[in-house]
């Protein structure tokens, strides 16, 4: 009985391992703009809130190996355009 479940999980990892990624709607359609505006915006602002936080909190070490500009990039600045300058439902900006 054990080793049936076992061979049917193994059996269904393989399966629903190589099926392909896709996507639930495509850039620009309703679905996607409300998604973007419900879930997608908060989300980016609460990682540029929390990314901020981060950067002060890593600043002097970042000052002290001078990347202070990537790390501002990583931690705000990407966030920050997520949330504020990217299109209303283009997700493709947020790769």
């Amino acid at each position: 009985m054990r080793t049936r479940i076992l061979c049917l999980a193994v059996a269904a990892l393989f399966l629903f391992g190589s099926a392909l990624p896709s996507r639930a709607f495509s850039d620009g359609s309703p679905e996607a703009i409300t998604a973007d505006v419900l879930l997608v915006r908060p989300a980016c602002l609460v990682a540029t809130i929390l990314g901020s936080a981060v950067f002060v909190i890593a600043l002097p070490v970042a000052a002290i190996s001078k990347s202070t500009d990537k790390a501002a990039d990583a931690l705000i600045k990407g966030p920050a355009k997520a949330t504020f300058t990217r299109p209303v439902g283009d997700f493709s900006a947020l790769k």
